[in-house]
């Protein structure tokens, strides 16, 4: 199964931002990565800005390359604005959605847990983080994984409000994706329309 695996801290330092979940080098050295990075001044050219945004939300969901591009074409396939689309299948993958309910810290902590098989759609187990969750269905702990201490931890004091798109049910550690989550409620910094360009060139 690929999966980035590549140090972390370095390239959330490239894009300034805690991409990947906290980080405490990012506090300590907000500058990008490399022996000049402190003091570099070279300016980006507008290729080099779009490719930025794209490897930065590749990064942020976790989806190397071939997996990305893919869910772009799907993206530009389908009526709409293909870049709030594309952010929303991002966002409807298994591996997000158990992010989202809180029942893991970090994106890379869920695809463990969906490979594990610790986590059930509509009491399935499914082992795919790329899984795509749709409108209706029940994202849940497996009943045997209920006591996990990694979930019990992570799930302590979560504000599942942040995320209307999504309907959590304590007492059965499962969550219902209502539908797909507008643009302005996805939190992410990132400038999609900058990725459609570069896929349009």
């Amino acid at each position: 199964m690929a999966r980035y695996t590549g140090p972390k801290s370095k390239i959330a330092r490239r894009f300034g931002e805690a991409i990947f979940g906290p980080d405490k080098v990012l506090s300590k050295r907000n500058f990008p990565p490399g022996q000049h990075g402190n003091n570099r001044r070279r300016k980006t050219s507008e290729y080099g800005i779009m490719l930025a945004e794209k490897q930065k939300a590749k990064y942020t969901y976790g989806v190397l390359e071939k997996q990305f591009r893919n869910m772009f074409e799907k993206a530009a396939r389908t009526n709409g604005i293909t870049g709030e689309i594309l952010l929303q299948n991002l966002e409807s993958r298994l591996d997000n959605i158990v992010y989202r309910l809180g029942i893991a810290p970090t994106r890379a902590a869920a695809r463990q847990l969906v490979s594990h098989r610790h986590i059930v759609v509509d009491g399935k187990v499914v082992n795919i983080p790329s899984f795509s969750v749709k409108p209706g269905q029940i994202v849940g702990v497996r009943e045997k994984a209920k006591s996990l201490e990694v979930i019990a931890a992570s799930l302590a004091g979560f504000n599942h409000s942040k995320y209307p798109w999504i309907e959590w049910d304590e007492a059965q550690k499962a969550g219902k994706y209502l539908h797909k989550p507008e643009r302005a409620d996805i939190p992410e910094n990132i400038k999609e329309q900058l990725i459609v360009e570069l896929y349009s060139k």
